[in-house]
């Protein structure tokens, strides 16, 4: 039913920054909570940042100061900006649609940050 699509994944280089997005469709976006998940090689995956419909926004102590998640209603996008990369931060990024017991995952994108 919903879809998701991410882009802006890629290679940089430590303290360098990229910003995702994901594009929704098949939804009413605006009463979706939207997220960012990630999984690095060998572990499971995590929770990176949430933001709500009412646009309240949660991130993991780790990116917390470096990472920025918001959304855009009309265009029904939410994006992730990355500052201050760390080769830690290496690992699939998903976004994450949630609404009344269901969760949709887009197909991810990868982030690579070089030491």
């Amino acid at each position: 039913q919903v879809q998701l699509v991410e882009s802006g994944g890629g290679l940089v280089q430590a303290g360098g920054s990229l910003r995702l997005s994901c594009t929704a469709s098949g939804t009413i976006f605006r009463i979706h909570t939207m997220g960012w998940y990630r999984q690095a090689p060998g572990k499971q995956r995590e929770l990176v940042a949430t933001i709500t419909s009412e646009g309240n926004t949660n991130y993991a102590e780790s990116v917390k100061g470096r990472f920025a998640i918001s959304r855009d209603n009309a265009k029904n996008t939410v994006t992730l900006q990355m500052n201050s990369l760390k080769p830690e931060d290496t690992a699939v990024y998903y976004c994450n649609s949630q609404r009344n017991s269901r969760t949709y995952w887009g197909q991810g994108t990868q982030v690579t940050v070089s030491s």
